[in-house]
């Protein structure tokens, strides 16, 4: 067996064949005018989870680059967002990674939104010059390492191509100016939009212990619809 799913596509439109765990709280969004269907998708919680951050992403980084806040309000309100999105972000995801057996991915997410909230503050309260500058790259760099780890866990060469992505978006800040919030905001908004809206490739290797016997058979027969459709 290879390390990553060499059948499966790296990105693809989404299937509706969803096992269990990636049925629980599923959001359905339908917009129709007459007879024509002008949007109809559907979001398990881990892409919710996706497009939650690219919201906050999008918000704290356009921020920084076009409106005249101080640094020590903005760190203020962005901190309070990335905290209460941290905490949404474990209350999605929780089950489909106990399921999953990959809750240190999680905890690995957690660790670096923190350590990065942490590191911003400080540099902005405590005037520390050399990491303010940096940070741009700082996030760019915790992002890329736990798409790395998610990559990793996940046996995805979708999320692994999505740290190198990253890395490429810190050699790229150099060329950009004075937009490096904006360049910033757009690389990881725009990743975690793609994630949500997009089926990404994974290697699963649970056991799935934590379901029932039905809801085992229930996942095997929608890995079989899915074969179908590949």
């Amino acid at each position: 067996m290879t390390f990553f799913s060499s059948t499966e596509p790296i990105l693809r439109i989404k299937q509706s064949a969803l096992d269990f765990q990636d049925r629980q709280g599923l959001l359905c969004l339908h917009c129709q005018i007459g007879k024509k269907t002008l949007f109809s998708s559907f979001y398990t919680r881990i892409d919710q989870s996706f497009m939650l951050w690219g919201l906050i992403c999008a918000a704290i980084f356009i921020t920084a680059q076009f409106l005249p806040i101080s640094w020590t309000i903005q760190a203020g309100w962005w901190s309070v967002l990335t905290l209460m999105g941290t905490v949404g972000m474990v209350v999605l995801t929780d089950f489909w990674v106990k399921v999953e057996c990959l809750r240190w991915i999680l905890y690995c997410w957690v660790i670096l939104i923190i350590a990065g909230v942490v590191l911003t503050d400080l540099s902005i309260f405590l005037g520390w010059g050399e990491l303010l500058i940096r940070l741009c790259p700082m996030w760019l760099g915790l992002s890329a390492l736990g798409y790395f780890c998610t990559g990793l866990g996940m046996r995805s060469r979708a999320f692994t191509l999505a740290g190198f992505l990253h890395l490429v978006g810190i050699v790229l800040l150099q060329y950009v100016g004075g937009w490096q919030f904006l360049t910033t905001g757009i690389v990881m908004a725009v990743s975690l939009v793609v994630f949500a809206e997009v089926q990404w490739d994974m290697n699963s290797s649970s056991n799935y212990k934590l379901l029932t016997s039905d809801q085992k058979r229930f996942n095997q027969k929608q890995h079989q619809l899915r074969q179908l459709t590949c």
